[in-house]
């Protein structure tokens, strides 16, 4: 069987890692893959590139200018929301028209439009679009937080400023349900079902065909071994807590939580913050933020390569996330297969991964006090290091992950046969 991933990256982005694997995961298990992209930056074979630099920088800006004009020319807001209103035809690209599935990924800012994704479904070949966020189900944005428009059909979008209800969110929402409603060779893969569950209860997603299936993980590239702390300052038999993200402070992470979780602790659970240090890994725009820590901590900065980034969880007994949403929760799969137990937040992707009260703890939304509560609960919770490894394995590990999709390919390859489209 041949199959084509279409994606922006094949390593800026979670959703870039995740195709990348994904690749590899059907290739190891007999699938001819392909990865095709427009923004190249690995050397592996079996990714080829569509576009050169200037090429894709053309329809990237001109997307770009598009929004920036909706929006009242504001930057806030810019990198939050996308149109597909301009991208390249990959209909006639060689991998696509020999493949006998084509699989989309994260085809955002230029990569492909929604035209280009019609003419690639009316080839009638199967199509399955994997959905790493909400962009598939709302007009515009790739996280609505608590917006719920999209249940409906968009409009007054706040990214865009907008006051009217037919604004550029509800126009690109009905191109998308053209789309849709257009094909029936095309389906869907949420990577969580909460994920799942938010596109079956928009208006562009209720009829949709979706499987779930999550993001390939290389559990066995990763060590769950304790390292002793002599490194980064870290106090003899203190409990190391880290959290990590390609930008700590990023609204969506809830660095903000964080600090509240570290005030709440020093000042009501004193005893507990004496046992504490905290392991800080990734891009930081407001390094002012880091003196509002009230606990012992390190900054470690950014990290390159999982080599790296498991060699700090292997220094540490707990993973936090305080994201807001997240669709799966990558840092916590690698801090679980590394052997930290897991503290977060359950908005979103996160009880897919940990099991409340028997792999990690998953606290009151938005509550310090709670999330306060699950680092107590965990620093003396009797989970073995290798228990937490066996469980990502288990759910996440890439043969598992490859299997569910060729029973996917299998079963919509074998419906009846479909003519090209004239559309």
């Amino acid at each position: 069987m041949r199959v084509v991933i279409i994606n922006k990256s094949d390593s800026q982005g979670g959703a870039a890692v995740a195709s990348l694997r994904l690749m590899h995961a059907l290739c190891a298990n007999g699938v001819d893959a392909r990865l095709l992209v427009a923004d190249r930056r690995t050397s592996d074979p079996r990714v080829v590139s569509v576009a050169s630099p200037l090429a894709d920088k053309a329809v990237f800006l001109a997307e770009r200018a598009q929004i920036y004009l909706q929006n009242g020319f504001s930057r806030e807001n810019l990198f939050k929301v996308d149109t597909a209103r301009f991208g390249r035809d990959l209909s006639s690209h060689p991998l696509v028209r020999e493949a006998d599935v084509v699989i989309l990924a994260w085809i955002n800012q230029g990569t492909l439009s929604l035209r280009s994704i019609n003419r690639i479904c009316a080839l009638g070949k199967p199509v399955v679009w994997v959905m790493h966020d909400m962009w598939n189900c709302t007009g515009l944005c790739h996280h609505a937080y608590d917006c719920r428009r999209y249940k409906d059909k968009c409009g007054t979008c706040r990214y865009l400023r907008s006051r009217r209800r037919r604004d550029l969110s509800r126009f690109t929402l009905l191109r998308k349900r053209a789309l849709y409603e257009a094909h029936r060779n095309l389906s869907f893969v949420a990577v969580s079902n909460w994920l799942a569950f938010r596109c079956r209860e928009s208006y562009l997603m209720e009829n949709a065909r979706m499987d779930i299936i999550p993001n390939a993980f290389p559990v066995d590239d990763f060590l769950c071994d304790r390292l002793p702390n002599d490194a980064w300052n870290v106090r003899p038999g203190s409990k190391v807590l880290v959290m990590g993200a390609a930008r700590l402070d990023d609204p969506v992470k809830g660095f903000d939580l964080l600090l509240n979780v570290t005030k709440h602790i020093a000042e009501h659970k004193p005893a507990l913050a004496s046992r504490l240090h905290l392991l800080l890994y990734g891009a930081i725009r407001n390094e002012a933020l880091l003196r509002e820590i009230a606990i012992p901590y390190t900054f470690i900065g950014q990290v390159n390569g999982m080599e790296a980034i498991n060699n700090i969880y292997r220094h540490a007994d707990v993973v936090l996330s305080t994201s807001r949403y997240e669709s799966l929760g990558y840092t916590l799969i690698e801090g679980q297969a590394s052997g930290c137990v897991p503290v977060t937040f359950g908005n979103g992707g996160q009880p897919d991964i940990v099991d409340h009260l028997r792999t990690g703890y998953i606290a009151q939304y938005l509550s310090p006090e709670s999330f306060a509560e699950g680092i107590e609960w965990t620093i003396d919770a009797p989970i073995a290091r290798n228990d937490l490894h066996e469980e990502v394995r288990g759910r996440f590990s890439a043969n598992n992950v490859a299997q569910a999709f060729i029973d996917l390919f299998t079963r919509i390859t074998k419906q009846e046969p479909l003519a090209p489209s004239k559309r």
